[in-house]
């Protein structure tokens, strides 16, 4: 017997992403998911969206990259999600390179930065919801050569695939003292309002 699934919809769920952290969310929350690059270019968003909050920053580059997609494929309910790290109101971008990484993680060592994730769903080629979560991070107190050490153990490759130069599911979670917010949301897909949103439009089973 075929062990039923909380998805009730005709076919999976559109991820406007081609993140592999955000689809295993998903797909660990019971959603079958498809993927597809949302071909949007994010600093022009940025650029267009200045003086915003870092939070509706997010919700402005969730909701670019949904429409982007949705919009090719108006059949179908698609999912954008996006992640703007700030301190003290900078937003930070990924690092260029080990160097840049290694500067970023000192500018947040000692110090509480915040990760806004946002989700924008559109069905019918059109905006039907959005909203962001955000979590607090500490990073603890960290010298040079703290630093220089992780970068060398999490290798350039992954340091420079996160913005911060780090990734708290993985070497990354040697770096903090402090954490307050959902997982999820701390991976870049606040789950918790994205399932209910989903739930009260019928798309789940429970």
């Amino acid at each position: 017997m075929t062990q039923p699934s909380p998805w009730l919809g005709p076919g999976p769920l559109l991820l406007a992403s081609t993140s592999q952290t955000r689809r295993a969310l998903l797909e660990g929350a019971g959603l079958p998911v498809e993927t597809e690059a949302p071909e949007v270019d994010e600093r022009a968003v940025e650029a267009a969206s200045a003086g915003l909050p870092p939070a509706d920053l997010a919700r402005r580059l969730a909701e670019a990259k949904v429409l982007a997609v949705a919009r090719r494929r108006p059949d179908r309910l698609v999912l954008g999600a996006d992640q703007v790290l700030a301190l003290d109101g900078t937003v930070f971008h990924k690092p260029a390179d080990a160097a840049a990484a290694r500067d970023q993680i000192a500018r947040l060592a000692g110090r509480t930065h915040q990760l806004h994730a946002a989700f924008a769903l559109a069905h019918g080629g059109a905006l039907v919801a959005a909203g962001v979560e955000t979590a607090s991070l500490t990073v603890r107190p960290l010298d040079e050569r703290q630093i220089a050490a992780y970068v060398a153990c999490a290798g350039e490759a992954r340091v420079c695939a996160s913005v911060g130069g780090y990734q708290l599911e993985g070497l990354g979670i040697h770096l903090f003292e402090a954490v307050a917010g959902e997982h999820s949301t701390i991976l870049g897909l606040p789950l918790l309002p994205l399932l209910a949103h989903l739930r009260a439009d019928g798309w789940l089973r429970f």
